[in-house]
């Protein structure tokens, strides 16, 4: 602020802005070395924001910290940008965070833009299969066209088929589905696709089931409801909601 020939009165007053934007009050005498990790996180976007930027990038920004830490910087940024109405421009390889900081994505690969979106559309309308796997971690369901009839297409998955509505489809095309694992509903009994229980895990308040179908794919259900008397080798039924499915890797 001084190299842009600001007076003293206006660098006292915007400083004093800045701490209590970052919720730093009174902490304007203190030695950046006598601070913890996320203070000094605080003073680095103070000093970042002081000269009224229009933009702002965030490289890694939380890289260095523990997740509790972690997590309460990301409601601190949220509230800074909320406040202030400016764009951040955030950089991360956490999935969580991007999509807890976001408002829209852009998900890279190589170099390249694989889809930019708004956040929810990412997660339930991924466009390819590295934007499924990479953000949540979705099943790639494998499936091929078995008929075009009017406006609806009937898709073959394993040894049994479901419809959807037709979106220029030709008999014999494989297809790519993205199917998160909280849409997996899982039985013990019928009706659904069915499979063999291959693992099996608890995850604090989700169950985790690795299933293998009868084509020998691999999907993963995370679903909270899920029977959970059911045990590694025993026969399983899955199924899910026509709306859950999305799409992938298609022209």
């Amino acid at each position: 602020m001084r190299l842009r020939n600001l007076g003293k009165g206006e660098i006292a007053e915007r400083v004093k802005a800045m701490l209590s934007l970052v919720r730093l009050d009174g902490y304007g005498k203190r030695k950046v070395t006598s601070l913890s990790g996320g203070q000094k996180q605080r003073v680095a976007l103070a000093r970042a924001l002081v000269n009224d930027p229009k933009i702002l990038l965030l490289d890694e920004p939380l890289g260095a910290l523990d997740l509790t830490l972690r997590r309460s910087m990301q409601v601190s940024l949220k509230e800074v940008q909320k406040k202030l109405g400016i764009t951040f421009i955030y950089i991360t390889h956490d999935q969580e965070e991007a999509l807890n900081m976001s408002d829209r994505i852009a998900v890279m690969h190589d170099g390249k833009i694989e889809q930019i979106d708004k956040t929810e559309r990412i997660y339930d309308h991924p466009r390819t299969s590295y934007v499924a796997s990479f953000v949540g971690n979705a099943n790639i369901l494998k499936a091929k066209v078995d008929e075009v009839t009017g406006s609806e297409a009937r898709i073959r998955f394993c040894n049994a088929s479901f419809t959807i509505p037709d979106q220029s489809f030709r008999p014999g095309e494989e297809l790519h589905f993205a199917l998160r694992g909280e849409h997996v509903s899982l039985s013990s009994n019928p009706p659904g696709f069915k499979a063999r229980v291959m693992e099996k895990s608890f995850r604090g308040s989700m169950l985790r089931i690795v299933l293998r179908t009868e084509c020998g794919q691999e999907i993963i259900s995370t679903d909270y409801g899920a029977d959970s008397s059911l045990k590694e080798g025993d026969q399983a039924y899955f199924s899910w909601k026509a709306k859950d499915i999305a799409l992938v890797d298609h022209a």
